[in-house]
């Protein structure tokens, strides 16, 4: 008897280190999977640019507390029946995409929404309108190569693969090259755009080139059902108006670049070629670090001109009313009423 309880006493001791050792992974593995370093919440995350865009969604959202992290103001409270995290990611990809990234790690965020203002890329749209695309595409991350012949430095033409990057393609086919108009005619600028390389849980430790990143169907399907009232005038100067009266336009493939777009030329290149939408420097990076995390996101944009363009008599509607910028929340909080009614059926 005596000479097997210390036996007995170490297995006890043996077998209680594993237990806290297994009930320690398992409460990690729950905190990394709920992503949740500061609140762990579940909410939708939404993303913004501009500070007009992001003060009027504010203005509404109720119990609201604020969080510093890494210099960046995340609020999270309640708007229109939905638990939120707003942040403010300031222009170009490379804030979208930091911030986007520092939401996901700090809150439990479940769906992400971008909400702002962009240019116009198909000419029939107008400014004041809100653009819903079903993509995203970067097509600046690019192949530069010397002339407008196909690259080949792995041996086929169009084959970049030695290099770690891929052609984008349509129909098999690398997409063409942008070219510059001139006065001698259209000239070669050896600009390919490229898919990106992105890897998450389902296809690491692989990963994959992609060119689109694609907004959840469930939250697309009902931004189709939304019958938002928008503005012709914005509130800073009512007496600057559209002369189109805006329109929800659900559906084609976004655009984001790294460049502030003022070519027209781009413009038509952009709009022939993958037939966009819509333009902006943020919404592309947001939906690749979505895309990343595996989680559902969507992107309201309005039109405050038609980007690349001096050719745009209406871009002053923008600039002196904040008509874009309140029709996106427009849009935004009817999307938001329409999902908190949605979730409670």
């Amino acid at each position: 008897m005596f000479a097997r309880t210390p036996v007995l006493t170490m297995l006890r001791r043996i077998g209680g280190a594993l237990l806290a050792s297994g009930m320690l992974v398992a409460a990690t593995g729950a905190a990394a999977e709920s992503r949740c370093l500061t609140e762990c919440k579940p909410r939708i995350g939404i993303v913004s640019a501009f500070g007009a865009e992001a003060d009027i969604l504010l203005e509404q959202t109720q119990k609201k507390r604020d969080w510093k992290i890494n210099g960046n103001r995340f609020t999270t409270g309640e708007l229109r029946g939905n638990p939120v995290v707003i942040v403010l990611s300031g222009v170009s990809v490379v804030n979208a995409t930091m911030v986007t990234q520092l939401m996901m790690n700090h809150f439990h965020v479940e769906r992400l929404l971008m909400s702002g203002i962009a240019g116009g890329i198909n000419p029939a749209n107008h400014v004041g309108d809100v653009i819903v695309a079903e993509s995203w595409a970067m097509p600046m991350e690019v192949y530069w190569n010397g002339d407008g012949s196909l690259p080949s430095p792995c041996g086929a033409a169009g084959d970049v693969s030695c290099l770690g990057v891929k052609l984008a393609t349509a129909n098999g086919k690398p997409r063409p090259d942008f070219k510059f108009d001139t006065a001698g005619g259209a000239v070669s600028s050896g600009l390919f755009m490229r898919d990106n390389f992105v890897m998450n849980a389902s296809n690491a430790p692989q990963g994959e080139f992609r060119f689109d990143f694609h907004a959840d169907p469930e939250m697309l399907a009902l931004a189709r059902t939304l019958k938002p009232a928008l503005a012709k005038c914005g509130p800073k100067n009512p007496a600057l108006c559209v002369s189109v009266q805006p329109e929800l336009r659900v559906g084609g493939r976004g655009v984001s670049v790294s460049a502030f777009m003022a070519n027209p030329g781009y413009r038509a290149y952009l709009y022939d070629n993958l037939q966009a939408q819509v333009l902006d420097m943020e919404t592309g990076a947001f939906a690749q670090v979505a895309y990343a995390n595996r989680v559902p996101f969507i992107a309201f944009r309005s039109l405050s001109d038609l980007a690349g363009g001096n050719d745009f008599k209406d871009v002053g509607a923008f600039f002196g009313s904040g008509l874009a910028e309140t029709n996106e929340a427009s849009v935004t909080l009817a999307f938001l009423e329409a999902w908190s009614h949605r979730n409670r059926r």
